[in-house]
C-alpha cells in the first residue's frame, strides 16, 4: 500500500481493524482491510462507489445482511469484539449512522433521540439520557423540532438526527456511512463542519464519504479503498495534495 507520510498521530487507538474480509456469498468484497481510528480523531475512507466503503463499515460493526459474512480482528478498545453482536457492540460504545438513517419517520425527533439511548436504559443507567442537551446544543434545530415527526423533517435535519441519536448511546467511536448524501452542498458543509465540532467532545469518527474533497478537508487521516482494498494511506492534508489522488478523485480545480 501507498503511503502518505503515514505517522498516525492521535490519542490512544480506540479502533483497530486487520485482516478484514468480507464476502456476499462468493463474491468477495474486502480484502484483508486494516485501519486505526484514534481517540480525537476524524479517519475518512475514501474511493469510488462499489469499492467496499459501507461493505467495511458493516463489517466492523457486525452488521453485514443475510447471507454475508466477514473474517478478521476488530479490536475495539482493546478488545476483540468480532464475535460480539451489534447491540453488544454499541453498548460498548461503537455506534453506526448508516446510509440510510433508518430512523423512525412517525415518531417525534424527541422520542427518536430517546430510542438511541435504548441500550443504556436497558444496561441500567440511571443518566441514560444525560446526552440530550448536549445533543440539543450541537443540533439547535432538533430542539426547535423536537416535538415533530421525524418524517416532516427536511434531509440535512433528518442527517442531523440519525447523528444525534447515534451520540445518545455516549458513543467512543462514531462511524458514519455518506452523511452528506443527497443534500444540497450548503447542508453538507454544515453537517461536516458539525463531524469536525464533534472532536471536542471526545468523539472519534470514522468517515465514509463519496465527496472526497470535503472528506479530506475535515478528516485528521484517511485512506483510499478501491476494488476492496486498501492502496493508499496518510494525513488527510498529504492525500488532498497527492496528484494521483487529485486526478482520480478531486478533479483539477482547487477550488
Amino acid at each position: 500500500m501507498m503511503q502518505a507520510n503515514a505517522m498516525i498521530h492521535g490519542g490512544e487507538i480506540l479502533l483497530e481493524v486487520s485482516k478484514l474480509q468480507a464476502r456476499y456469498g462468493k463474491v468477495e468484497a474486502l480484502f484483508g482491510a486494516a485501519l486505526q481510528v484514534r481517540a480525537g480523531q476524524i479517519v475518512t475512507v475514501i474511493g469510488p462507489n462499489g469499492a467496499g466503503k459501507s461493505t467495511l463499515l458493516n463489517a466492523i460493526m457486525g452488521a453485514l445482511p443475510n447471507g454475508a459474512a466477514a473474517t478478521g480482528n476488530v479490536c475495539y478498545l482493546g478488545q476483540e469484539v468480532s464475535s460480539m453482536d451489534v447491540e453488544e457492540r454499541v453498548a460498548r460504545g461503537l455506534c453506526l449512522v448508516p446510509e440510510k438513517r433508518e430512523l423512525f419517520a412517525t415518531m417525534s425527533v424527541e422520542d427518536n433521540l430517546q430510542l438511541g439511548a435504548y441500550m443504556r436504559k436497558k444496561n441500567g443507567e440511571a443518566n441514560y439520557l444525560d446526552q440530550l442537551d448536549s445533543v440539543y446544543a450541537l443540533f439547535p434545530r432538533l430542539l426547535e423540532r423536537r416535538k415533530q415527526a421525524a418524517g416532516t423533517l427536511s434531509g440535512g435535519e433528518r442527517q442531523m438526527l440519525a447523528v444525534g441519536r447515534a451520540l445518545m448511546a455516549k458513543p467512543q467511536v462514531l462511524m458514519l456511512d455518506e452523511p452528506s448524501l443527497g443534500l444540497a452542498p450548503l447542508i453538507t458543509k454544515e453537517i461536516l463542519h458539525i463531524i469536525s465540532e464533534l472532536r471536542k467532545t471526545g468523539v472519534a469518527t470514522l468517515l465514509i464519504e463519496q465527496n472526497a474533497r470535503a472528506a479530506l478537508q475535515v478528516a485528521d487521516y484517511a485512506y483510499v479503498l478501491e476494488m476492496g482494498e486498501f492502496v493508499m494511506e496518510g494525513p488527510a492534508e498529504a492525500l488532498a495534495t497527492n496528484p494521483q489522488i487529485v486526478e482520480s478523485y478531486l478533479g483539477f480545480s482547487k477550488h
